[in-house]
């Protein structure tokens, strides 16, 4: 008696947005081997012209994009009624950046990724993307 396949389960997607490919490939690595699947994307036209985005996953936006920083560009998606939960990454968030963020209802995690912050903050939006969401 063989068993049916089970079908198969995909993945929750991150959806990251970084120009820096060194960081880009790291986090790819790392969330790869968490079961997690990237998508990665160096600003943020490309990821607004790729109209790839997922039902249910996660955002990883850099600050410091080229043309738009990433709460701009958050905005613009929230505008296109995206809802997934949010986390900002950046290099030392001065007081009116984290004021925008918390305002945004986005965490900062602060480069370099030395630990499993984002990680950690990445699977606690995926496992309550409501909540997240609706701070926006």
């Amino acid at each position: 008696m063989t068993s049916a396949p089970t079908p198969s389960v995909p993945r929750p997607a991150v959806i990251l947005v970084d120009d820096d490919p060194a960081v880009a490939h790291a986090v790819q690595f790392s969330f790869d081997l968490e079961g997690l699947d990237v998508r990665s994307f160096r600003d943020a036209e490309s990821l607004l012209a790729s109209g790839d985005l997922p039902g249910r996953g996660c955002l990883v936006l850099d600050f410091q994009l080229p043309g738009e920083d990433g709460l701009s560009l958050l905005e613009r998606l929230r505008a296109r009624d995206v809802r997934l939960p949010a986390i900002l990454i950046t290099t030392n968030p001065r007081p009116h950046l984290r004021a925008r963020a918390a305002a945004a209802g986005v965490p900062i995690i602060e480069k370099p990724l030395l630990t499993d912050a984002l990680l950690t903050a990445v699977r606690s939006a995926l496992a309550h993307p409501d909540q997240a969401a609706s701070e926006a």
